[in-house]
């Protein structure tokens, strides 16, 4: 059995596609991949050990509707068809799977073409444009947030099915106290993380945090700043001094990010669905920075639902700075109480049987077909 997944531009869409990827493969499923050079999939997934076919596509602007971009990307959009429809035929998939991004569009659109069973899976409470487009031809749409019907045309139907986000096998498995020991040994320890393509203003506000705070105390602080401008803020670390810290770490990226997690006392993140489903497994105190960029402030509302449970923090980029975080983790580290009820809140929202659901989906969308 082969199965192509298509989702790309940002970890959001690709985290989902390879926890979904590793699950088959575990049950002896051949699994390739649909997506760009220039996405975060062309540095994750061949690490993984995938196959990686490339297409050229890229997204359209909301803000000028008129440009050299849209024009570009209008064109991609027709070529691209071409392109998807010779990686489809060359690998002969019985399903194909999109995880969202603009990639995931001439994939899924030309498997339903072609009659190939399509599935995709949307993470976010606010589905994406894509996502709603492709959910008229898919075969199923698996959704993370029972809410998320109400954005579908005919979300009521059978067609959707609530299967949660897609969490890799490693967050169930791994021992938190060896994770602690290994990274932070009798330390209070905070993981932050700007974004697997980086974050300006929280990546400048979280070395300023570290400047102000974490080296004054007796904890650890990891600080993943993601890819974009690395460069300059290794030198903004640097030239704090902060690099002369044995305990004060800044990374471009973690790809063992599991670990990270389960040593952390408290989380300082963005609010995309995939890492609070995994902060949620984990059962993780965070301080949600929701992005201002995503459509629809999707992020927002993803943090809403956590912090409205008292399972978060959410602090607005338009609010961030050293002080705003200082005075979220002083409120508690002051009050263990209060860091223990979060951390007890928020395993709540964790789903553990998501792999599961989706590959019976996937199972069954593959015997329908055949039975044809």
């Amino acid at each position: 059995m082969r199965v192509l997944i298509s989702g790309g531009g940002s970890g959001g869409h690709v985290t989902p596609a390879v926890a979904i990827a590793g699950h088959l493969r575990d049950k002896n499923i051949e699994v390739a991949f649909a997506g760009t050079k220039n996405g975060i999939e062309s540095k994750i997934l061949p690490r993984e050990g995938y196959k990686l076919h490339f297409l050229k596509v890229r997204s359209f602007s909301r803000k000028k509707k008129i440009s050299f971009a849209n024009m570009d990307a209008a064109i991609k959009a027709v070529t691209s068809q071409f392109a998807a429809k010779r990686i489809i035929k060359n690998f002969a998939p019985d399903v194909v799977v999109g995880t969202g991004g603009y990639v995931s569009w001439p994939v899924l659109s030309v498997a339903a073409k072609l009659k190939i069973p399509s599935l995709i899976h949307e993470q976010n409470a606010l589905p994406g444009v894509t996502n709603k487009l492709l959910a008229k031809t898919a075969d199923k749409v698996m959704i993370s947030f029972e809410e998320s019907r109400k954005y579908f045309k005919d979300g009521g139907s059978e067609k959707f099915i609530y299967t949660g986000n897609p969490v890799k096998p490693e967050y169930f498995a791994i021992d938190q106290k060896e994770a602690k020991k290994e990274l932070s040994p009798g330390r209070f320890m905070i993981l932050s993380v700007g974004g697997s393509m980086g974050a300006e203003k929280l990546n400048e506000v979280l070395i300023d945090f570290m400047d102000q705070y974490s080296k004054n105390k007796d904890m650890t602080h990891y600080h993943v700043t993601g890819s974009r401008g690395y460069k300059e803020y290794s030198e903004l670390f640097e030239s704090k001094n902060l690099n002369t810290c044995g305990y004060l770490h800044l990374e471009e990226y973690i790809y063992d990010i599991c670990k990270y997690y389960a040593a952390a006392d408290i989380v300082i993140c963005r609010a995309g669905a995939l890492t609070l489903a995994e902060l949620a497994v984990l059962k993780k105190p965070a301080i949600l920075i929701p992005s201002p960029y995503v459509a629809e402030n999707h992020q927002y509302k993803n943090a809403e639902a956590l912090a409205g449970q008292g399972a978060a923090l959410i602090v607005e980029e338009k609010d961030l700075c050293a002080k705003a975080l200082i005075d979220k983790i002083e409120e508690l580290t002051k009050n263990p109480a209060k860091l223990s009820d979060m951390a007890h809140n928020i395993g709540k929202f964790a789903a553990y049987d998501t792999l599961d659901k989706i590959y019976d989906i996937i199972m069954g969308a593959k015997n329908k077909n055949e039975a044809k």
